[in-house]
């Protein structure tokens, strides 16, 4: 299998049921920076974190593929709304999960000030870049039926990796710098 097809070179890509639209498509900016934030979510997993953290890294990983394939699907020629089920249960999950690690820290009184180490950071980055992928995706559900499903993962998905910051600075000894105005 050959990566490049040069069926692109026109400005265009193909959607999932073959339909094509212009590179600069709303749908691509979506499912786009949901790809981007499914990077940011291995560079985290790449660095040295608590190895428990791991499978919710992946299976939120595994995730993303799913939302990204759905955002790129024109469900007028192809159905996936089988893909649907899983997300109900991986919002449960998600908030199972902040629940617990958030009975492990200090409760917050203050904003933080993002940073500390690289994998905190990259916490921060890959939660700005899921409240994109989520405005992204709002803004795309003006134009097309977008699943309430995968609007509400991402919103869930953007405070698992503020409290998975928090998570990993702990694990790491790092002090949090409360914002000061």
């Amino acid at each position: 299998m050959r990566v490049y097809t040069r069926t692109g070179d026109d400005g265009t890509t193909g959607l999932i049921g073959g339909t094509r639209v212009k590179k600069f498509d709303l749908r691509l900016e979506a499912y786009g920076t949901v790809d981007e934030l499914n990077s940011w979510i291995g560079l985290i997993r790449s660095q040295e974190i608590n190895p428990e953290d791991i499978p919710d890294l992946i299976e939120i990983q595994n995730n993303l593929f799913v939302i990204g394939a759905l955002l790129a699907t024109d469900t007028t020629k192809t159905d996936n709304s089988s893909q649907l089920i899983r997300f109900e249960g991986n919002i449960l999950h998600l908030e199972k999960r902040m629940d617990q690690l958030l009975d492990t820290l200090p409760p917050l009184t203050n904003f933080l000030l993002p940073g500390g180490s690289n994998a905190v950071s990259y916490c921060h980055i890959a939660r700005t870049v899921c409240r994109r992928a989520e405005r992204r995706t709002y803004q795309l559900s003006e134009t097309i039926e977008v699943p309430i499903e995968l609007l509400k993962y991402l919103n869930r998905l953007s405070d698992f990796l503020y409290v998975l910051s928090r998570k990993v600075a702990q694990d790491n000894g790092i002090k949090e710098i409360p914002w000061k105005s």
